[in-house]
């Protein structure tokens, strides 16, 4: 069973990381992140804490993009062209096969998250050009910058010559190459002194904000997936973006009223609370951490929703007719 599982994980993570849109939207997050630090600067106050916040709202965004569209991909594209009867005719049944697209989904969605996480970090230590005088992060623009042409250029030239897949060896070559450009930016000054290791760098609570942030797209994408399991893409768009609107307004607009209404319980209790993940007002307060301990249940509530969506998908994918 665990050899079958690997199977169908494995060749999930292909399949999505091969999708066009996959690669796009990795373009364009990074393309987003360099902007950000261009638009941030017209606040009239604090624009480091604006180009946090848009970094952080760029990447749920992109992940709430990728997980559906990817979603969708792997398993509704599979039961509208009938290929999904290849697997299932085997000895596979209908939880493991689902199990195997969820843990393929997740890995390229990690691998996607990775990399643009590095980006969203790259940006947010060449911060925002408060002042003319300002120096350019030439760290950043050199190794951020050099490594990521690096990147297309290898893959471009690998495609041409021998064939390979553009997207996967661009991914091949993107993660070592980003780690190790943001590995020389963390050692090195605005103008290239030598500082100690991850100076000016994004601190601890920024990376918890980070994970809070992945959770999120984690628990969009089994909702992706269990709406695959039912529509087509553009209502599996429509259901994540729904969700995570409610998601990150329900404990404003009807977390006092739950206890008083009984249909303002029922959306309460119902739609995930996606607020819990996005904590950008803890990190432009100076009064405010995220302790080690809040990370911990948001986690544990995170792993119980994305348990509820699988099961859900589960008993949907179960009657759905693929014949």
């Amino acid at each position: 069973m665990l050899t079958r599982l690997y199977g169908i994980a494995v060749t999930t993570f292909l399949e999505t990381i091969r999708q066009p849109i996959y690669g796009v939207i990795l373009l364009v997050t990074g393309l987003l992140m360099i902007l950000n630090v261009t638009l941030a600067a017209y606040t009239l106050k604090d624009d480091n804490r604006l180009l946090l916040d848009a970094g952080l709202s760029t990447l749920l965004l992109a992940g709430l993009f990728l997980a559906a569209f990817s979603a969708s991909g792997v398993l509704n594209r599979e039961i509208e062209n009938k290929t999904v009867m290849v697997v299932l005719a085997k000895p596979v049944s209908r939880p493991l096969f689902l199990a195997g697209k969820a843990l393929g989904l997740f890995a390229a969605l990690a691998v996607a998250y990775y990399l643009m996480f590095l980006l969203f970090a790259m940006a947010q230590r060449h911060a925002v050009l408060q002042n003319s005088s300002d120096p350019w992060d030439f760290p950043v623009m050199v190794f951020g910058g050099g490594g990521t042409l690096l990147v297309l250029l290898a893959a471009a030239f690998c495609n041409y010559f021998y064939g390979w897949e553009f997207s996967t060896a661009a991914l091949a070559f993107a993660v070592p190459t980003l780690t190790g450009a943001m590995g020389l930016i963390a050692v090195f000054g605005k103008k290239f002194a030598l500082v100690p290791f991850w100076t000016d760098m994004i601190d601890g609570q920024v990376v918890t904000a980070g994970i809070l942030v992945f959770l999120a797209i984690l628990v969009l994408a089994a909702l992706a997936l269990a709406a695959s399991t039912r529509v087509g893409q553009v209502m599996t768009l429509l259901i994540c973006v729904g969700a995570l609107m409610l998601g990150l307004v329900a404990d404003y607009m009807v977390g006092e009223l739950s206890e008083q209404a009984l249909w303002a319980d029922i959306i309460y209790r119902t739609v995930p609370n996606l607020g819990l993940f996005f904590v950008v007002d803890a990190l432009i307060s100076p009064d405010i951490t995220i302790p080690i301990g809040y990370l911990l249940r948001v986690s544990l509530y995170a792993f119980l929703l994305i348990c509820a969506l699988l099961s859900t998908a589960v008993a949907l994918f179960q009657t759905r007719e693929v014949g």
